[in-house]
């Protein structure tokens, strides 16, 4: 769904994205990792055509950002760090102007409105203006904006960036529910949201991709172990009941308000454990060694070129 080719990009003498490339599947959440400066924001911006390469391809859905730059554009929904939003517009306003310039045709405008808007759980504000609105609901309708048209592909420029725990959470759950139906990519700083929300992990340090893969095969790639804690609204036992009985799981106990899990070397079974999870109000999500090694590692490693 997204195939990038030694994707470059030069700022008079200084290269800010250097020969990436990469391949996201459809229907998948990759994750973006990288610390500030690492190319993210750039690397996303020409993904959605938003600004030339000096080198390389992207295709989005088959379509050449370069050479079929109109429906490349129109295959993507995108949401950038700070969400393009009118203020003084009501939600549903906005998003029926949203819609209007992503050409959606007029009969079907009113439908794709109200769709965006149920997705993203907007229903009880979409007659408040914008300006009234929490952190947590501007990303909201900033992720409706770029779901109206119904694109295949979603960019998220730091989706959870200023939220509270609680309202990353709501975000995480959001995204997890655009899952199959839409290829996802975000850019993110934080380990514990490529490990909430995502299947696969690109991580960039200095405009160069030093990892990509599942978050289990660079571990395994790495020898790192597999360790995780978590933290979940409902009751911990019966989720600790719950996530025990999973393939993959080796060991599960319970440390106050949080739960320890050691997961087998090379499983496949972190996805299964967050929609588990999930089911109980999952809140924090926190690899406990193997990724954080692979990110340290590459900061290490990682040089601007």
């Amino acid at each position: 769904m997204i195939e990038v080719r030694n994707l470059t990009r030069r700022y008079g003498p200084s290269t800010a994205v250097s020969d990436v490339s990469f391949r996201v599947r459809a229907g998948v959440v990759a994750g973006l990792l990288g610390p500030n400066g690492a190319g993210k924001t750039t690397t996303l911006r020409m993904l959605c055509g938003c600004l030339g390469l000096s080198g390389g391809s992207i295709a989005i859905a088959g379509h050449d950002v370069a050479t079929d730059s109109r429906a490349a554009r129109a295959a993507v929904g995108y949401l950038p760090e700070t969400p393009p939003l009118y203020l003084d517009m009501t939600v549903r306003g906005y998003l029926d102007h949203a819609a209007r310039l992503r050409l959606v045709p007029s009969a079907s405008r009113g439908a794709a409105v109200a769709r965006a808007v149920e997705r993203t759980d907007l229903g009880d504000v979409q007659g408040r203006l914008i300006a009234h609105l929490s952190k947590g609901f501007r990303q909201r309708v900033g992720i409706a904006q770029a779901l109206v048209h119904d694109p295949p592909v979603l960019v998220l420029d730091e989706p959870t960036s200023g939220l509270d725990p609680a309202q990353m959470a709501q975000m995480r759950a959001l995204i997890d529910g655009l899952r199959g139906d839409h290829t996802v990519l975000l850019s993110t700083h934080l380990l514990s949201e490529v490990s909430a929300s995502c299947d696969t992990v690109l991580i960039l340090v200095g405009g160069r991709l030093v990892a990509d893969g599942t978050e289990d095969a660079l571990r395994a790639a790495a020898d790192a172990g597999v360790r995780l804690r978590l933290r979940v609204a409902g009751d911990i036992g019966e989720c600790a009941q719950a996530l025990a009985v999973l393939d993959g799981v080796q060991d599960v106990r319970t440390d106050g308000d949080r739960i320890l899990l050691s997961l087998a070397a090379g499983a496949e079974v972190r996805p299964e454990v967050h929609r588990v999870a999930a089911d109980f109000g999952l809140l924090e999500s926190v690899p406990l060694d193997g990724l954080e090694q692979i990110f340290q590692r590459a900061l290490g490693t990682g040089s601007a070129p």
